[in-house]
């Protein structure tokens, strides 16, 4: 059976780059009858927080993803320090004695001579006279995988062979000096321990997997398989989770449905076409890791705010009910089955339930007030979409406005605020006698 994870680090709210990873192991595994596992990766002890492990759960929640088992990498402290000390012992871990100063001023002299930053190995060096010394003046080590110069191949779900030649990158830290493991350790630990046949994450971690293949070598002969997904990206550049903006907890208080969300991420970066979706059933009998394409990927939130309005439109109240009250927007069935056409957010429904129902008030420009009576004289008996645009054409021939002069003391006499909806969509749902009402003041 194929075995997947979902393993985020809880050091901030989720964003849609993680999202896309999360629903793409989902796909993965409800398309081949496999299991996904939510692993929160939260050994760094001054970033990790319970407000965000809570947050992430919440969100995936929400989203409709579904996890068959739970586990916190915290809770197995005591674990990893005794593979760490196995690994000791077979000669692949070493202790350290350099500082953050020192190391930092090592890199620093390295690339001013124009070499790779890469560890030089100095404790490793060091006699057991030399080490003891050491910890006898106090000096607290960290722990390092030494890495063989072996070439690093592996066959890649989406970008096909991936090889590293020789020694490319530093012996990695394992444990910090703080006695904390680090990521690098422990998920090789779980993937091992969880029996993960299929790791999916992505192409930031290329280079982690070239270092983690050498650690699985370690402790087994049996390699998981990889898939390294592209990064979203906007036209300005990456999205990170510590800028903001692009978090699902931001993406649902801003009214997004959760279907539009996932909708627009299963599809991102593969050769199907997105379309608008309210379940996951499409989504599932459509997934192939094979259509995923590493080419870089644009995250464009025009496209999601279309698909949320192709989606609302369709929501019965049942559906929608939960997510306005979610937002504190108590309406009723009938308000919905009006306006849902008509928003691109359920937060725009906050906008029209106070046109329509909260007190009502505009201040009117005394210059526009015989406008707008002219505007109410010639207003239809039955004013639609339909002929709003002849109702305009009227206005525009009998009082000579046109443009912002027309439009805006229209919408301030209707609805009482400078912007908001459409006004072709908001005066056939205020109904002709409203719309005469507040015309003429």
């Amino acid at each position: 059976m194929a075995i997947t994870r979902f393993s985020p680090s809880p050091t901030g709210y989720i964003h849609v780059g993680n999202i896309r990873t999360a629903l793409v192991n989902y796909l993965f595994t409800q398309k081949i009858g496999g299991k996904l596992i939510l692993r929160m990766d939260d050994t760094d002890p001054k970033r990790s927080k319970q407000e965000y492990t809570d947050a992430i759960v919440n969100d995936i929640k929400w989203l409709g993803i579904e996890w068959d088992e739970f586990y916190k990498q915290s809770d197995k402290l005591d674990y990893y320090n005794e593979v760490k000390e196995k690994l000791v012992k077979d000669g692949y871990v070493y202790p350290c004695f350099e500082t953050e100063e020192e190391l930092g001023l090592k890199r620093k002299t390295q690339l001013q001579r124009g070499v790779p930053p890469i560890y030089d190995r100095t404790s490793l060096n060091l006699t057991e006279e030399e080490k003891q010394a050491k910890l006898d003046a106090g000096i607290v080590p960290h722990f390092r995988f030494k890495l063989d110069d072996d070439e690093v191949t592996w066959e890649d779900g989406v970008r096909g062979n991936v090889s590293f030649k020789k020694r490319a990158f530093s012996d990695p830290v394992v444990f910090r000096a703080d006695g904390s493991p680090t990521y690098t350790f422990c998920s090789v630990i779980d993937d091992i321990d969880l029996e993960i046949t299929d790791i999916i994450r992505g192409e930031d971690h290329i280079s982690n997997t070239a270092v983690q293949i050498q650690i699985f070598r370690s402790l087994t002969d049996k390699l998981p398989n990889f898939h390294h997904l592209s990064l979203l990206k906007t036209k300005e550049g990456e999205i990170s989770k510590r800028e903001g903006g692009f978090d699902v907890r931001a993406l649902r208080r801003n009214g997004i449905d959760p279907a539009a969300i996932t909708s627009l991420l299963a599809r991102l970066g593969t050769s199907d076409n997105v379309e608008a979706y309210t379940g996951y059933q499409e989504l599932i009998e459509a997934f192939a890791m094979s259509k995923f394409s590493h080419s870089a990927i644009i995250y464009d939130e025009k496209d999601l705010l279309n698909l949320n309005r192709k989606i609302i439109a369709h929501r019965d109240f049942a559906e929608a009910k939960t997510h306005l009250e979610a937002l504190n927007i108590n309406i009723d069935e009938s308000f919905w089955l009006s306006v849902r056409e008509n928003v691109n957010t359920y937060l725009d429904v906050a906008d029209w339930d106070e046109i329509f129902h909260k007190e009502f008030h505009a201040d009117i420009d005394a210059a526009d007030r015989d406008f707008l009576k002219q505007a109410a004289e010639i207003l239809p008996d039955d004013i639609s979409n339909d002929n709003f645009k002849d109702w305009i054409k009227e206005i525009t021939n009998k009082t000579g406005r046109k443009g912002r002069d027309l439009y805006h003391p229209l919408r301030v006499a209707l609805t009482g605020k400078e912007s908001g909806p459409e006004l072709s969509k908001i005066v056939p749902l205020l109904g002709v006698e409203q719309v005469k009402e507040r015309l003429n003041g």
